[in-house]
């Protein structure tokens, strides 16, 4: 995997970065990079994802698959870091049509995603490192009761991730489930290179040995320069950008299985960085399709926007019939999405906006499990350089704790007051 950060030199845009510059802050990424090391070695909290493609054990998580029934779908259960990074791999490897996903409670929601899932042939999969998460268990209570109306025995279809103790272990051990253990010290949203995001990849025939070999292969990548380091070179140029006024940074893969990275994206860098009055606000695009909608923005609009376009160089492609497009002739549908992509850097670089792009050789295990390592090492050292924590979440564990409050009707654990009403009542 590539990184090309040319595009958002000064040279080329505003805001923008010198290469001047650049070579100053490599000292800052050295200093980030020895921390990050450390962290590692003692597999202190966080930095211990960067491990996990080492740690997990292959034949204990195949194990607990194999328990279950042979499944050609998964109703996945959780939240956040708890399903997106499963839905990720599901989304690039070609199999998200079999994969249920659960993580809002919203019930037209719920509804469609059992009403299109065979309860006779799925399994469950329920990620919760607590197993209190509120959405997580009333999700599970609904599949729970679906299932048994439909003449579905749950418990010998069902696998459960979560920690050493909990309403979710106690659950597993009394029907004698299949357990898999979260890891230690690494949040949920690095999480998906171990039994959080794994096990539902198993289930649905992917390499699981090939994702944790990108993995890998993108931690060996690590060294003390972002100039030889593709991570570091993305979370460096991240934070010089957002310091000189690129508040905002939109994820555009070029490939229709990406499309749910930049959700997985997304959180890592929200809830990651976003503190004490800084970090950058993730946005999602999908080339080529919002060429046609957010370039306008990107191209025309504020200029606090980082641009990252994701380019996938080799997979399965289709014939377009020469006379399909005038004055063309004989193409591909991969020719033109490239033919797109490079429209739209020569379109921001024409109007001085900063891009960065990432290169993948192609949409395989080894590609998702690399581009996965490679985002969370870049998350930490700008975490670094930010001079924030890229581990906790403290904002997203306030309002857990309102919210349960609110739903009990106990006394408040964290005071809050209700904000004033204005409201616009529109016609009957």
């Amino acid at each position: 995997m590539d990184v090309d950060i040319g595009p958002a030199l000064d040279e080329v845009a505003t805001p923008g970065v010198s290469q001047a510059a650049l070579a100053r802050l490599d000292e800052r990424v050295e200093r980030a990079h020895e921390r990050i090391v450390t962290g590692r070695n003692a597999a202190d909290h966080g930095y211990a994802a960067l491990d996990l493609p080492n740690m997990v054990d292959v034949e204990d998580l195949q194990a607990a698959v194999d328990r279950l029934p042979a499944a050609e779908e998964v109703i996945l259960v959780g939240i956040g870091g708890s399903a997106l990074g499963a839905a990720t791999i599901a989304d690039a490897l070609g199999s998200r049509d079999r994969l249920h996903v659960l993580d809002n409670v919203d019930p037209h929601g719920v509804r469609a995603s059992l009403a299109s899932a065979s309860l006779e042939d799925a399994v469950v999969h329920v990620v919760s490192r607590s197993g209190t998460t509120t959405e997580t268990l009333a999700n599970f209570g609904v599949v729970r009761a679906a299932m048994t109306e439909a003449g579905v025995d749950w418990r010998e279809r069902t696998l459960i991730t979560t920690g050493p103790d909990g309403p979710l272990r106690e659950l597993a051990e009394r029907e004698d489930l299949p357990i898999l253990s979260v890891p230690d010290h690494v949040p949920g949203r690095y999480a998906v290179l171990s039994p959080v995001g794994l096990p539902s990849a198993a289930v649905l025939g992917h390499d699981v040995e090939a994702l944790l070999d990108g993995g890998r292969a993108a931690a060996s990548t690590l060294s003390g320069s972002l100039f030889s380091c593709p991570a570091y070179a993305f979370g460096a140029i991240s934070y010089a950008l957002a310091v000189r006024g690129a508040t905002v940074t939109a994820m555009m893969p070029y490939a229709d299985g990406l499309e749910t990275f930049a959700e997985w994206f997304a959180q890592l860098w929200a809830e990651s960085l976003g503190k004490d009055g800084v970090g950058q606000i993730p946005a999602r695009a999908l080339g080529v399709t919002d060429q046609h909608s957010q370039l306008q923005l990107y191209r025309a609009g504020p200029r606090a926007i980082q641009v990252n376009l994701v380019a996938v160089a080799g997979g399965p492609d289709r014939d377009v019939p020469a006379d399909a497009l005038p004055g063309v002739g004989e193409t591909t549908l991969r020719t033109i999405m490239d033919a797109e992509r490079r429209a739209t850097e020569a379109s921001l670089a024409a109007a001085g906006r900063p891009c960065v792009r990432l290169e993948l050789p192609r949409l395989d295990a080894h590609a998702i499990g690399e581009l996965f390592v490679t985002m969370e090492a870049a998350c930490m050292l700008t975490g670094a350089l930010l001079t924030v924590d890229p581990f906790d979440q403290p904002a997203v564990e306030w309002g857990k704790r309102v919210a349960t409050d609110i739903l009990t009707g106990e006394d408040r654990s964290e005071p809050f007051d209700t904000p004033p009403t204005l409201r616009i009542t529109g016609p009957e």
